[in-house]
């Protein structure tokens, strides 16, 4: 395994927001004490339905959540993990995630996969199709929104906005990855991300890219915690704390941000050479 994207990269702990079975407010809420706790970045999502619990409970759509995240909160960046790719026109998508990053004042993450849940496409009559023609129309997806930025008037705050890219397979998404994602995000435990990390780094390798310039993010679940100081050892510095409603609990979140500040201070302490 090569060496691991640069310890300089900070150490950031993300918050996903998943607005099912819940109201406007309740998420509002949450946002505003995110921010207050001092939570790096803030995540929603991209489903049309509840993926868990009832289906036809209560649910808000993401990026209409997300234009007032941007305006609500003003210090995290802020995002979707992850935009559904099928769901919108990539050049609409680019539009939309272009005038979120003006209303966040340039904090907007695209953060995009390709979908895997066939009730919601069913629910709302997109065709699902197969897991490979899903992952050719993402990449073709980024080109079109890569595309559609350099010619939105006006351009987004950010010189560039960030792609965040959810995924693990080895054999197609991996390489998607290696040629478009400023950010990799990964569920799963440390010997997964351990064997994730070495497939992106032979993809990165095969197509000119070098791997420390993609950050490497994960899913942080109590049951994985464990594994924390292995994540970091892998290269991974942002680390995503998922809630859900009902029964929305912060005191994991909570643990976490101090897990961060121990070791931002550690660092501090102890630059490296």
């Amino acid at each position: 395994m090569t060496v691991p994207p640069s310890p300089r990269r900070p150490i950031t702990i993300a918050l996903q927001v998943g607005q099912q079975h819940s109201s406007y407010a309740d998420n509002r809420q949450v946002w505003l004490d995110a921010e207050e706790l001092g939570v790096d970045v803030i995540y929603d999502w991209d489903h049309l339905i509840p993926p868990t619990g009832d289906p036809a409970g209560r649910h808000l759509e993401g990026y209409t959540l997300l234009a007032a995240m941007a305006e609500v909160t003003s210090r995290p960046r802020i995002g979707c993990l992850v935009t559904c790719d099928a769901f919108r026109n990539a050049d609409l998508l680019a539009d939309m995630a272009r005038t979120i990053d003006h209303i966040s004042a340039g904090r907007f993450v695209l953060g995009i996969g390709a979908g895997w849940n066939d009730a919601e496409f069913r629910e709302y009559g997109y065709p699902f199709g197969s897991s490979r023609q899903r992952l050719a129309d993402l990449e073709s997806s980024l080109q079109r929104i890569v595309a559609r930025m350099q010619r939105l008037n006006p351009p987004p705050v950010q010189e560039k906005i960030p792609i965040l890219i959810g995924g693990s397979g080895e054999q197609v998404m991996l390489g998607i990855v290696a040629r478009h994602a400023d950010i990799w995000h990964l569920f799963g435990d440390a010997d997964t991300a351990r064997r994730k990390a070495e497939a992106l780094e032979r993809w990165c390798e095969r197509v000119g890219r070098d791997p420390a310039t993609i950050e490497r993010s994960i899913d942080l679940r109590p049951e994985v915690h464990a594994d924390l100081d292995a994540f970091v050892a892998l290269g991974f510095t942002q680390f995503t704390v998922a809630q859900t409603w009902p029964g929305f609990d912060s005191g994991y979140l909570r643990e976490v941000l101090q897990w961060r500040d121990a070791l931002r201070s550690s660092l501090e302490g102890h630059p490296a050479s």
